[in-house]
């Protein structure tokens, strides 16, 4: 099974930037652990390859982005999270919702989100997370995060992220690009870059073309060219773990620990990103207290 890596590169003599990734994988081990319906699979499927590239952008080692979609569709709201390392990890609160294909005999991912909110997290170690937030414009995902470059963080951007399944409900294709257009980019690469976009269908029949993300940048580009700065290696990555849930547990109000204790039941913590269980009994909840 071929790996999941991020491609980072410069076109048009640097006048774009240019980011494709191939995700499958960890698509498919999200799938895995949520038990996604294929739409569900699509929806959670374009924000984490989103999250991979996104969060491969940022600067400093221990920053973390958040990409949260609240919606008032069926499917209910998705949590992505990625580091600067393109670990990325994440959940959908209805992971079963079904829908009919819709006009285009496609997933209906759009209908699935209904109406809601984009918000992009950046938390880099200073007092207060950046926090932007635009409305939904498509429930598209990719659309959505076109308008949020544009209006949030005032890059001109051309986002694209798809997710195919197989007949299995697997996952046999992901993956997606993102182009940002620099300020001195020229207006004739732009409008080459605009032509070129609007006769794209998706970057998943790029993908069963036998299309690596090197190969799409290069499409994309056409005779515009393209540098290669760097390939970086992505996937569905939890940081939970027995102590990190101690640490949480140990932080709640000194009466809520005592309570837990009195109850004399064990407590069982459920991580909503990969899905394993921590069971603290109450002799470690009485460490915790005498710890305090």
């Amino acid at each position: 099974m071929t790996e999941d890596y991020i491609v980072r590169a410069m076109g048009a003599d640097h006048q774009l930037r240019l980011f494709a990734v191939t995700s499958r994988n960890l698509v498919e081990r999200a799938r895995e652990i949520h038990d996604t319906s294929p739409v569900a699979t699509a929806a959670l499927g374009r924000l984490l390859t989103a999250g991979s590239m996104m969060g491969s952008m940022m600067k400093g080692e221990n920053d973390v982005l958040t990409l949260q979609i609240q919606c008032g569709g069926p499917i209910g709201g998705l949590t992505v999270t990625a580091d600067a390392q393109a670990g990325v990890k994440g959940y959908v609160r209805e992971p079963h919702v079904i829908l009919p294909p819709n006009a285009k005999g496609k997933l209906d991912v759009s209908g699935a989100l209904g109406p809601g909110f984009l918000n992009v997290i950046r938390d880099i170690g200073m007092k207060e997370p950046y926090n932007g937030q635009t409305h939904l414009v498509s429930g598209e995902i990719a659309e959505d995060l076109t308008y949020y470059y544009a209006t949030s963080e005032q890059v001109p951007s051309s986002v694209g992220l798809g997710v195919l399944m197989d007949k299995d409900n697997h996952v046999r294709q992901a993956g997606g690009f993102i182009i940002q257009v620099m300020p001195f980019a020229e207006d004739t690469v732009i409008d080459k870059l605009e032509t070129k976009l609007q006769a794209l269908h998706s970057v998943t029949d790029l993908q069963e073309q036998g299309m690596t993300p090197e190969d799409i940048l290069e499409y994309l580009m056409a005779d515009l060219g393209v540098e290669i700065t760097d390939r970086i290696p992505t996937e569905y990555r939890c940081n939970c773990s027995m102590e990190r849930v101690s640490r949480a547990i140990a932080s709640v109000g000194r009466s809520d620990l005592e309570e837990m204790i009195a109850d004399g039941e064990p407590i069982e913590v459920n991580c909503q990103f990969c899905g394993s269980h921590y069971i603290f009994e109450t002799e470690d909840l009485r460490e915790m207290l005498q710890q305090r």
